[in-house]
């Protein structure tokens, strides 16, 4: 997926079990998907934390996150709930998405690549943020995608 391409819908379950469509929440805003490898990791913590606490700045926006991986239901709650998380995580259990997206890995500990998608409200991608040493890039680059529009 690139710039421009129109972003594959899904439906899966968040954190809580209630199921989220892309082509429905974008209707209420642009959508800023980022794929994580791994609930509970050392990165992963932190990009999830670095969107908590700029979770008010997108939302000033108009802007909604949403982190996905390849956890189950149960552990993205754990997830949440042991870092105080204020926004959907979901749950792609057999990757179909991380695929649909171009970010699953085939022969890795890592299941997907870390990668951010921000979405605008007519599902068209407008920009790919791609770095798997700089947790900070992903929410600091797509809030200034949404600055921009």
């Amino acid at each position: 997926m690139i710039q421009g391409d129109l972003a594959p819908d899904f439906s899966l379950s968040d954190q809580n079990g209630k199921q989220i469509r892309l082509s429905q929440i974008v209707t209420n805003g642009p959508v800023v998907l980022f794929f994580y490898p791994v609930a509970m990791s050392t990165g992963c913590t932190k990009e999830t934390c670095h969107f908590r606490d700029l979770h008010g700045e997108f939302v000033a926006l108009g802007a909604q996150p949403l982190g996905i991986s390849m956890d189950t239901v149960d552990k993205q709650a754990q997830f949440t709930v042991a870092n105080g998380l204020n926004y959907p995580l979901l749950s792609d259990p057999d990757g179909a998405v991380a695929e649909a997206y171009g970010v699953k890995r085939s022969l890795d500990l890592l299941k997907v690549r870390r990668a951010t998608f921000v979405i605008g409200r007519d599902q068209k991608i407008l920009k790919v943020i791609n770095s798997e040493i700089n947790m900070n890039k992903h929410a600091n680059e797509a809030l200034s995608v949404l600055s921009q529009q």
